[in-house]
């Protein structure tokens, strides 16, 4: 497991409580952490009051974590990915299977995880599978029933990391749209924050749902022309992860979008935080990617226009209700 934060040792936890025969290395930063793990049976920075299995390590060394394994993770930020993953290339085997836990676009390149793994550790054909669906690290940790799919174009390594991860509470479906699933993974963050800064707002349901709604069709709209399938759409990476990440307290993105909503500075949320919301990063993705696929997206465009600081939400608000009146597509 590479990084050690709150859905990253939550996935340890599972793997190591799924397969007790299995050891389950994390790879983490933090030597505070790294002594947590080992001496305590517990990562006290995310899941102080939780018990991790005896057979999850830690380490803060790469040669170390990657020696013999049959799988990655990678839960590492994306916009930190490139440069972890090279400072780290000659430890992974060729052939070692990259689980991607990782949701956003890289903001320079507008690369997501399936393009900037192989090309960090300089192998094209490094196997690569990627994680998502609606899955809070807590409620996984309280082992509570949660699905999620496993999307590759390699149709056998998905049905294996189904295979390792399926259990009583955790139902994983496969799949080989991988763009679909990494775009949507992307976008939906970024939509969360704009469901935080209504609900900031105090805007009331109503607008709430047609926010949602027209974000959805944002994101439709711009996945399909990257080349997504509309069952991904409309399925757990899809609408599953937008209605968790939108309409629950526990995002991340969605607690900045509150927090903006009431007036708060973004410099001051993210001191305060100490997690990432992928979807500040990725907000700034989004109008280039809206230019490149001619695809108008205005609610998106909005968020990533207000974590600029071009535009408040106070405004947007207005902008967006007074957008010409159009035929539903």
């Amino acid at each position: 497991m590479l990084g050690g934060g709150s859905f990253g040792t939550a996935m340890a936890a599972h793997v190591a409580c799924r397969k007790t025969q299995l050891e389950v290395n994390m790879l983490v930063r933090d030597s505070d952490v790294c002594k947590s793990i080992n001496q305590n049976n517990c990562n006290y920075k995310y899941f102080p009051e939780h018990y991790l299995p005896s057979n999850v390590t830690a380490t803060t060394d790469a040669k170390a974590a990657l020696l013999g394994a049959d799988f990655c993770f990678h839960a590492v930020p994306v916009q930190f990915s490139s440069s972890f993953l090279g400072e780290m290339a000659e430890y992974v085997d060729p052939g070692l299977p990259f689980i991607s836990l990782s949701k956003g676009l890289e903001l320079n390149t507008l690369r997501t995880m399936s393009q900037i793994i192989p090309k960090a550790l300089k192998n094209p054909r490094q196997p690569y599978v990627v994680l998502s669906g609606p899955s809070f690290a807590l409620e996984m940790m309280n082992k509570l029933p949660t699905a999620m799919v496993v999307a590759s174009k390699d149709k056998k390594l998905a049905n294996a990391v189904q295979q390792l991860l399926a259990s009583g509470n955790l139902r994983i479906n496969t799949s080989s749209d991988v763009t679909g699933v990494e775009i949507i993974g992307a976008l939906k963050n970024v939509l969360a924050i704009a469901a935080g800064i209504v609900e900031g707002l105090n805007l009331g349901n109503n607008s709430m749902a047609a926010l949602v709604s027209q974000g959805c069709s944002e994101i439709r709209w711009l996945a399909t022309k990257m080349g997504a399938k509309s069952t991904t759409i409309t399925g757990l990476a899809g609408t599953g992860d937008i209605m968790l990440t939108c309409f629950v307290n526990l995002s991340r993105n969605r607690t900045v979008g509150v927090r903006l909503g009431l007036g708060e500075k973004l410099d001051d949320i993210l001191d305060s935080m100490n997690q990432v919301a992928e979807g500040v990063s990725t907000a700034g993705a989004v109008i280039a990617l809206a230019q490149k696929y001619k695809v108008k997206m205005p609610v998106l465009t909005a968020v990533a226009r207000i974590i600029d600081n071009e535009l408040v939400p106070t405004k947007a608000v207005y902008e967006l209700m007074s957008l010409p009146q159009v035929e539903e597509v």
